[in-house]
């Protein structure tokens, strides 16, 4: 018999059919960013145990992305429909020992590759449809990056709308301080065996060669809607603040383990803290 491989499933002789090639995996694409303010008792209640959101008065963001993504080979690139998807997710500010850093309780791809992608690193993606306006240089059909460019956004899963957002650009300005923050997600396979325990991580997101481009800021208008199975009206708006369009690149490597969490699900225990990859 021959050994069968790939970085996840489908393993075969070969591990060509794997859904996910191993990293680095290289991000680029545009970003449709507004930060508002969230309920901060609602936040705290999705922080896990090691992570505080005291002191931050509800930061948070909601972040639109059209991404192109490949591995080092960029074999992707020239079969599109394997480097492209777009993303929801949000992003709330908090700590870990003293560190700022990001939070992330929800996210949206309508991609199986991002999904399993994501799943790997700890983001809690799950399947939806993503809009997005798009620019281009040239037609009528565009919005302009520049001073009363307006550039909208959705998402909806399950067959309802779950977030309408729009922003309308204003000028120039420096990228929000969220969007390059560390990530702490929570890696959980639930167990197979009756008798044994989950797999539970905090962990750190690894990022390098960061890159943004073309940041303009304006006024933004944020909704969320209700639905029957998601909780994302649990952190909706109390204040919107400011939108942004901007471009946006970075390679993922890895990550770091923070703290190994108890079979039960109570919590990170024996914690140590590896740093940012």
């Amino acid at each position: 018999m021959g050994t069968l491989k790939g970085y996840t499933l489908p393993l075969s002789p070969t591990g060509r059919s794997s859904l996910v090639q191993p990293p680095p995996w290289h991000f680029s694409g545009d970003v449709l960013y507004i930060e508002y303010l969230a309920d901060p008792d609602a936040v705290r209640a999705f922080m896990p145990p090691g992570l505080s959101a005291d002191g931050h008065d509800g930061s948070a963001a909601a972040i639109f992305g059209d991404w192109q993504s490949c591995t080092d080979e960029q074999e992707e690139l020239t079969d599109p429909v394997r480097s492209q998807y777009r993303e929801f997710y949000l992003a709330l500010a908090c700590e870990w020992q003293g560190q700022p850093v990001v939070r992330c309780p929800f996210c949206w791809v309508d991609r199986d590759f991002s999904l399993v992608r994501g799943l790997i690193q700890g983001y809690p993606k799950k399947m939806g449809s993503i809009a997005l306006t798009r620019a281009f240089p040239i037609g009528r059909a565009t919005p302009r990056v520049e001073q009363g460019g307006r550039f909208a956004a959705s998402l909806a899963s399950y067959d309802r709308r779950l977030v309408d957002a729009q922003v309308t650009l204003t000028g120039p300005a420096a990228v929000p301080a969220l969007m390059l923050a560390p990530l702490v997600h929570t890696r959980f396979f639930p167990q197979w065996d009756a008798g044994g325990a989950p797999l539970q991580e905090l962990v750190m997101g690894g990022s390098r060669d960061q890159s943004v481009g073309d940041v303009w800021a304006g006024t933004a208008e944020l909704s969320f809607h209700l639905s029957p199975v998601e909780e994302l009206s649990l952190l909706a708006p109390v204040k919107v603040l400011r939108g942004y369009r901007f471009s946006f690149a970075e390679t993922i490597t890895g990550g770091s383990v923070l703290a190994v969490g108890s079979p039960k699900g109570d919590g990170p225990a024996d914690g140590h803290a590896d740093g940012a990859g």
